[in-house]
């Protein structure tokens, strides 16, 4: 999971640092620039939604996983719970008889 969020910072940093250098070493109008820069913010938008989407899909198929060996795990918890009660109780009505 931390690998992830540490993916999706450094696409977020390294697209604004795209965008800035290449703002800067462009020749170009202000007017020019702007609209650039616009259509760079708008790009860089839609691929930090698109990179939280699948971050977001990638946390729920994990944790739906988690979720279920640990359901599992407990559930097998509990039946060598019963099976050991269920052995208690024969060994104390042998030892009674």
């Amino acid at each position: 999971m931390r690998r992830l969020e540490y993916f999706v910072m450094g696409t977020i940093t390294g697209i604004v640092i795209g965008v800035l250098a290449g703002l800067l070493f462009a020749p170009s109008s202000g007017e020019r620039t702007r609209r650039r820069l616009a259509d760079e913010a708008l790009r860089a938008a839609d691929v930090a939604r698109s990179v939280a989407e699948r971050a977001e899909h990638a946390a729920e198929v994990f944790g739906g996983r988690v979720d279920r060996y640990l359901g599992r795990d407990e559930e097998v918890a509990w039946k060598k719970v019963q099976e050991i009660r269920e052995g208690v109780q024969r060994y104390t009505q042998a030892q009674t008889s």
